[in-house]
Parts: C-alpha cells; structure tokens; sequence
C-alpha cells in the first residue's frame, strides 16, 4: 500500500464518520510564542481546545505537516542514524471537540488499523495510562482478541500534557509487534523498549482534565480527544520495509542522492549521508514552501543549521557542489500531489537553497580545514574537548552551527565545551550591542505616582495633554495622552515641542516602557519642580510627521506590488520609514532587473493616481487574517489588532501612521535596489516633494548632457552610442599600435648600454602611465628573448612589478627573481619569481626615480660576484 493511499484512506475514513477534513497549517507558527514550528497534529486546534475559539465542526481530521528540530521535539542529532527519526514527518490524526470521547477514539482506532489496513490482530498492541481503568476495559470490550496485549504504563509513556499548566490526560497508544529480527534480544524486550520490535503506530490523547498553577488537577466540561500516527511509520509496516527510509516516500529522494553522489545507498551506517539528505530536503522543502527562509537566528536559523548538515554530508560522499536543490523536483514528484505548493513554489525552492548552498561552500572547505587542525592539536596533547572558543570561531568565522561540530567532534570521539562557547557568543553579542544600546533612568517618583498608560492620539498634530510625570532634571516627561509617535514597526519617533505660558520642551527622541510614553529631550524654559500635573499643548512637527506618513502608507503597496511581481514568497524582513525615505528589506534571492523594477514602481504610481482611500479598522487578530490581512511573519500580536486596509490593494496588521488617502503621496520613485544578505533584497525610495525634487533633478542633468552632445534630449542614447563606438575603435586602435611598437621596440621601450660590474649590460627601469598588465607582460616577453644581456625592471600606474634578466644576462649571474624581491622592498610591496621573469605588487611608487640607482647597484654585485 503506497504512502498516498494510506494517507487519504485515513482521512475518508474519518470523513465518512462525520469528521471535518481540515487542510495541514503552515509548517511556520505564526501568533504562538511557545512554538517555532508546527509539531503535531493538535497544533492548529490549540485554540479550539482551550476553548477560546469555536469552529462550526466538532469532529475533525487532518495530515499536518511537522517538524521537530527545536525544544523538547528535536530529532536532529539522531536524523539518518535511526530508522524512525526525522525532521519532517506527517501526522495523521483525528480530532474531537467535546463531541466523542474514549469509547469512539479507541474504537474508530482499532477498526482503521484492523480492517482498513488489515493489519493482523495478533501482532497488534494496546498501552493505557496505569490509573485508566476506563481505558483498560474499553479495549478489553471492543478489541477482545488482544487478550493480554494491553498493558498499563505511568506517565512517562502514557499521559500527556499541553504545558505547565492547561489541558492534560491519559493517553492510549497502539504499537505492532515486527518481529524477533528487529529486536534487542533481551529477555525482558517488550512494548516501549527502545529497540526497533515493538513499534508505537499512533497516539490517542484523552483531555479530560486542567492543571492549574498550583498543580491542582480539574475535570474539563467537555472532554477532547486529539490523536497523532507518523504516516511515515505506517508506510514503513505497510510495505514491509525494515525503516522509513525504504518507502516510497523516501527511495525517490535516496536514488537522486545515489545518481548525484555516485554513490550506491546501503542501509545501516554506510547509508547515513544518503538518509540524512533525503530527510532534511522533505524538510527544507516543505518549510521553504511555507516562507521559511534560512536566516541568522530564529525559525530561519534552524533551516541553515539543517541545510548546513546536509551540505557536510553530502561531503562525505564525495560531493564538492550544491546538490540538494537537484533534488527538490523529485520531492514535488512524490509529495506535490498532496501538497500543492511544492508545485506552485518549486522554482523559489529550488532558488533559495541554491543560494544557501552556495553561500556556505564559499567558507565549508575553509571550515573543514580549521577543524581538521584543531583536531590535529588535541590529538597531540591528548585532549578530548574541543575548547568553547575554537567552536566559536567555526561558528563565528566559517558558519558552522555548533550542532554540526558537535557531530563532527563525536565521530572523532571528541565533546565541546559547550560552556567556554556560550561565553564567546555572550561576548560577542555584549560588544555588538554596546555602540547602540540607550538606556535612561525612568523610575517614576511618588509624588507623580498617578502616572499610567499613555494614551496615543493618531489624529491631530497638536492636542492638549498633562503632565504627569517629569524628571528632575527636566529631560523626560509623560503625558496623560500624546500625538507623538515612538518608533515601532520601522517607523522612526515624531519631533515638536510642548508648552504651555511657563514652560517649553523640545522632544527629541520617544521611548516606550510598559503603558507609558516617554518624551526625551531638553526642558528650554520651565521649572522641573511645578510642572507636574500642569496643562500644556503637544504639538509634532507637522511637515515632518506628513512625510512619514507618506513613506508609510507606501511600504505597504511597495510589498503588494513586489508580490504582484516578484511572486508570493516576498515576505517584509525589514523596514525603516523616516521622512526623508522609505527603506524596504524583502525576502527574494536574486537582484531584481531592471524591467522589475520599473514594473514595481509603475504599478505603485498607479495606486497614487487611484487616490485609494486608507482605513483603519480594530478587530481580534483571527478574523483580520481571515479576512485576507498580512501579518508579518515572527510578529508577535496582541488579542485585538489594528488593520491598515488601503482600497482593494493591502490589508496589513499596523500600529503605524498613514494619509488617508493614497494620492497625499503624490508620487514615488525607487533610489536603488541592492542585497543586504542572502535571500534578502532591501528597495531604498522616496515620495512626495522628494521624489519631485529628484526627477527635476533628472531632468535638469538630461537637459546639460543633451546640451554637451548637442543633440536633443529625446535623441541623447542614440548620441552616446554612437560616441562610445568612436572611443572603441580609437581604443583598438591604440592597442594595435602600442603592440606594434613592443614588438618592434620604439625610443621608450629599448634598453640602453651600460657597464656594470666589469660587463657589458642593456638596461631598462621604466614606468610607463597607461600600460595595462597585458602591456607590461608583453614587453616583458619581448626584452626575455633579446640576444644580448638585458635586465629590465617595469612598473605601470597601478603598482605592478615586471622583472626581466634575458638569457645572456642569466648567464653572468643576473636573476629577476631576486631583483624583484630586493626592489618589492623598496616600494613597500612584494614580489618573486625565476631568475628570467618575475612579477610583484607595489605600495607606494612615490620613489621611483629615485630608486633607480639601487636597482643598478644590486645588479652591479650580481655579474660582477660580489
């Protein structure tokens, strides 16, 4: 039975018993602080669980996508090493929200493996919770033919728990007995010994309980039921094979790695590399497709250090290039049917990890090398730790997870010192933070104690407020309420003043900490003392805060239209919005062209002239994302959100400030497009009088050119081209000349006689301006081939050094080599080569002329054997 058949056997069947088949989420949690990625099936239904969402189903089935390669679930170090551990894996499961509870749970359960799978009753086994009774007796009525085979175990096995406090319960779970072959041979291997004999099928939770925060165990209302089986593991007893990796689901992937590699696949420990490819590309795959991007820290930081393991093993079967983008259209192959967008996204798949591939080979060899002498050290001095530091600096330098040295280091029988590279990163990490770090005391005194929550204003640029707390030193103060803005979001502080008849404070810079505002700056008149409590007016600066609003309102149709263009898998990495600019990071893995990028700036200016209206609306975080809102990925949101909907165009999550409408914009134009790190693409641009400013700008410089070809200004490229044709072919010219005159030798370039050491010489110390290094080359190979005894040294306007000595002058004891490491010296460079021709790089050729009477001295003691 294929992998495809189990899977939608599994849904139907639940689909037939009145369960809601709901698609797999996102791999990339996006509003959980406890989760990076998905990691069951339950996931998804958290919420609906704990009973803070409703759904118009009470019964639900699923396959979600997981992966567990973070926090407690973290299969990573034993991925292609076991037969049943992955990073990425399908859960099946089935879901009830206080509808059915354990009877239906156990029931659908030993029907879909019995008769549905057809898996034999006699090898099948059932595990309770040890105080579920309820359990115990449901198997022993609806499954009577495992007699004994239902066994009892604690917690550890067989109970479950959201977290620290929440839902938890029993659990009961169903493993198949794969015979004496698998096993660990101990008399005493039975259900949950760690061999491979008894394997655990699927998983059914029972919530019917709540822990509090004092470990006081509660009965739910309704009780739940949520249960998980590995598809993969299923496969595996299905098509007999002795792991996972033998299945359909993963045979394609290891025959890519064999015809790329070379190398021919063997199950057990020779397979490792072979396995741990295909894993991690299932992985990197489906979590790129979801808009994964592998970055420096966070969800992104774990997609390196699995792409980065890869790369390493595809190392140890003898591949020196990127490859595990060759094997992403395999995976579309064997799972695109189920999951569509590995179809739809293939392209920005195979993209992104060609680019990550190619980024770490640039420093991998480098990296294996360090190791390699690190090792080299600790076997001389016999020691067995690889010290924090070094781990650091294969981390720091080479970009070697420390993960992926902790694996290296245990195949040489080696361990880290995790502590001593805890310490280099916090190091590392204090000093980068130390240049931007602000701090400022804002310990609010007694007699103001009624400070509180800031109210923010977005409307009006000026509005009455009160002070309720000031420094003594008069350099902060907190208002009641207050139009100015504090950088969040990308968008930089507002700037104004506050005053009343008695006191007047300029605000430069704006904090938040806590509910409260604080406005930092300098008290120009007022005393500190009497202020508190006192009425004043607010007021931003105006012009200022227009600009920003302008730039605002723009990043967001700037993302909708890179969508438009680019595709969907552009998602913000980043944003500053200031009023003299707007500046937009992006996810995309190669420069955009030209045409792209008028594209993107034409379709904005259209969205100006469409004058959209901008609104605002406040609603709860999951109906705005049900409505279409873009939330930005590693956000995290409160319960009610703030939703910037302009026109038909963009809905986005936003705290920030916006015009009303898009034609207050005026006009946009892009300033430039470059790459701040890999797969990330940053857009700098402006808008309104700025972007004015610069196409007149523009136009004023097209005018001067026109005017300096005199053409006009329609007719300028036609005009330069046909001037840079000229300047060609005078440069072709030129060089046809210059090589006519080295070959044939002219008045510059022949050496002049002179006696040195007792013997005849021909010499040339030149520098020549214009030469290029083909120039000087050139010249150099004509004066080597010169019947008598030349030596030569030749310099060009760039700093390269030429050494010549011919045959003849060899003969007398002349050597370029030495030459040029004597003169290297002189013009602060360096320099070698063989006796006839030598090259080096000069410094500082200030001393040139002067230099020359050294240059001959050294020859002179050469021919003559001094």
């Amino acid at each position: 039975m294929k992998a495809a058949e189990i899977r939608r056997s599994f849904l139907d069947f639940f689909v037939e018993r009145d369960h809601t088949e709901v698609p797999s989420a996102s791999l990339l949690v996006k509003n959980d602080p406890t989760l990076m990625f998905i990691n069951a099936g339950m996931n998804q239904f958290k919420s609906v669980f704990l009973g803070s969402e409703s759904r118009p189903y009470t019964r639900a089935t699923s396959a979600q996508k997981c992966f567990r390669v973070s926090g407690k679930h973290n299969d990573l170090e034993n991925v292609g090493r076991t037969s049943r551990h992955h990073t990425f894996f399908e859960m099946l499961g089935n879901f009830s929200f206080g509808d059915y509870f354990k009877e239906e749970a156990i029931a659908y359960g030993w029907e879909w493996v019995t008769r549905t799978l057809g898996l034999p009753k006699d090898r099948l086994y059932a595990t309770v919770f040890t105080e579920d009774d309820e359990a115990f007796d449901l198997w022993k009525k609806i499954a009577p033919e495992l007699k004994d085979r239902v066994r009892r175990f604690g917690k550890k096995d067989n109970y479950w728990s959201m977290g620290e406090i929440g839902p938890c319960g029993p659990c009961s779970e169903i493993h198949i007995d794969r015979g004496e072959k698998y096993g660990c041979g101990k008399p005493d291997c039975t259900v949950n010994c760690e061999c491979d004999r008894y394997l655990e099928l699927w998983n059914l939770v029972f919530m019917q309980y709540s822990r509090d925060a004092d470990g006081k165990i509660t009965s739910l209302p309704k009780p739940s039921v949520d249960t998980g089986g590995g598809l993969e593991r299923f496969a595996s007893v299905m098509q007999g094979t002795p792991s996972n990796y033998e299945t359909d689901l993963f045979l394609p992937l290891i025959a890519e790695v064999e015809k790329i590699s070379g190398k021919s696949y063997e199950p057990g420990p020779a397979g490792t590399s072979h396995r741990v490819a295909a894993d991690h590309i299932r992985a990197l795959g489906f979590a790129i497709a979801d808009g994964g991007l592998p970055a420096n820290e966070g969800a992104g930081y774990v997609l390196r250090r699995i792409l980065r393991r890869a790369v390493r093993h595809g190392k140890l079967l003898g591949i020196d290039e990127p490859f595990m983008y060759k094997i992403v259209p395999v995976l579309t192959s064997v799972m695109g049917e189920a999951y569509p967008e590995l179809v739809s996204r293939q392209d920005h798949v195979i993209t992104v990890i060609k680019s990550e591939e190619e980024r770490f080979a640039e420093t991998l060899d480098a990296g294996l090398a360090q190791f390699d002498r690190i090792r080299g050290k600790l076997k001389k001095t016999g020691g067995k730790v690889i010290p924090g530091e070094d781990a650091f600096k294969l981390f720091d330098t080479y970009g070697f997870p420390l993960d992926l040295t902790e694996v290296m280091a245990a195949e040489e029988g080696l361990t880290v010192d995790h502590t001593g590279f805890d310490r280099a990163l916090t190091v590392q990490r204090e000093r980068s933070r130390k240049a931007s770090k602000f701090t400022v005391d804002l310990t609010v005194p007694s007699e103001c104690s009624e400070a509180g929550p800031t109210e923010f204003e977005y409307d009006g640029f000026a509005i009455e407020a009160r002070i309720v707390w000031i420094a003594d030193d008069g350099g902060t103060i907190v208002l009641d309420r207050t139009p100015f803005y504090a950088e969040a979001g990308g968008q930089v502080d507002d700037l104004g003043v506050i005053e009343n008849d008695n006191c007047r404070f300029i605000v430069e810079k704006m904090m938040k900490k806590g509910d409260a505002l604080f406005h930092l700056g300098r008290l120009e008149r007022g005393d500190p003392a009497v202020l508190c409590g006192k009425a004043v007016t607010a007021r931003i600066d105006s012009l200022r805060r227009r600009r920003i609003m302008r730039n605002h309102t723009a990043t967001h149709m700037l993302h909708r239209a890179l969508r438009d263009i680019l595709g969907d898998h552009v998602q913000q990495a980043g944003s500053l919005v200031d009023p003299n600019r707007l500046r937009f990071d992006f996810s995309h893995f190669k420069p955009m062209t030209p045409e792209e990028i008028t594209k993107v700036e034409s379709q904005i200016n259209r969205y100006i002239l469409e004058n959209y209206p901008v609104s605002i609306a406040h609603t709860s975080y999951d109906e705005a994302v049900k409505a279409g809102a873009m939330a930005l990925f590693g956000e995290k949101y409160g319960d009610e959100v703030r939703v910037v909907k302009i026109g038909d165009v963009s809905a986005e999550l936003c705290g920030g400030t916006h015009v009303a409408s898009t034609g207050a914009i005026g006009q946009l134009r892009i300033v430039s497009e470059t790459g701040v790190a890999a797969g990330v693409r940053r857009i700098e641009a402006i808008t309104g009088e700025a972007a004015y400013t610069r196409a007149v700008q523009h136009e004023n410089t097209i005018l001067k050119a026109a005017d300096l070809l005199g053409t006009a200004p329609d007719k300028i490229v036609d005009r330069l081209a046909e001037r840079l044709n000229e300047i060609r072919e005078l440069r072709a010219d030129n060089k046809k000349l210059r090589q006519r005159q080295l070959a044939g030798g002219s008045d510059d370039t022949t050496p002049a006689e002179a006696e040195l050491g007792g013997q005849t010489l021909f010499l040339l110390y030149k520098k020549f301006e214009d030469y290029s290094p083909d120039d000087l080359k050139a010249l150099a190979d004509r004066l080597q081939k010169e019947n008598k005894p030349t030596v030569a040294l030749l310099a060009n306007d760039s700093g390269m050094l030429a050494s010549v000595a011919s045959k003849s002058a060899v003969q007398i004891g002349a050597h370029a080599g030495n030459l040029i490491r004597e003169m290297s010296k002189v013009f602060n460079g360096g320099g070698g080569g063989k006796p006839n021709f030598a090259q080096g790089k000069a410094k500082d050729l200030s001393g040139w002329a002067e230099a020359e009477q050294h240059w001959q001295r050294t020859i002179e003691s050469m021919v003559s054997g001094k």
